[in-house]
């Protein structure tokens, strides 16, 4: 069973590779206010209108100095294609084994059409300079949501 972090714990620890051939890791973005949102697809309805609201707000959350990072365990390379279609202006980085993803209490059992299966509950957490999560949003429901959270991340830098 997988511990559900809260606001006040630690973040993992992360070096993940990003689109674009570059990587991510936490340690590198100390000081900085980490926005680390996980979605199940790339290239999905849900998890594309939640990456263009992101970026429609990027500039807003560069302001204040925030990072957003979108993390599914989809490869690289979707993630390449995925930020040219849409012109993503957020970081995608591809945690393909999982690792990161159960550490942060996301991988979960989930249900379609009566059918189990386990997947990612679409979730953001918000990370402090120094990396302690500061709020976390379980069971995202897309619509209004990075609006939420740049407004939660302002409030940590006031």
């Amino acid at each position: 069973m997988t511990v559900e972090l809260q606001p006040g714990d630690m973040a993992p620890a992360f070096d993940l590779p990003t689109d674009g051939g570059g990587r991510v890791n936490l340690a590198g973005l100390k000081g900085k206010t980490v926005v680390l949102y996980l979605y199940p697809k790339d290239d999905t309805s849900g998890c594309t209108s939640e990456a263009q609201q992101f970026t429609t707000q990027a500039e807003d959350f560069r302001k204040i100095g925030a990072v957003i990072i979108g993390l599914s365990k989809d490869s690289v390379k979707s993630h390449d294609k995925f930020k040219a279609k849409y012109g993503l202006e957020v970081i995608l980085a591809s945690d393909e084994s999982g690792a990161l993803i159960e550490d942060l209490g996301s991988w979960v059992e989930k249900s379609m059409y009566g059918r189990k299966y386990m997947g990612i509950d679409r979730s953001t957490f918000l990370i402090d300079g120094e990396g302690v999560i500061r709020q976390v949003w379980r069971k995202v429901k897309v619509p209004g949501h990075a609006e939420q959270v740049l407004k939660a991340a302002r409030a940590l830098k006031a």
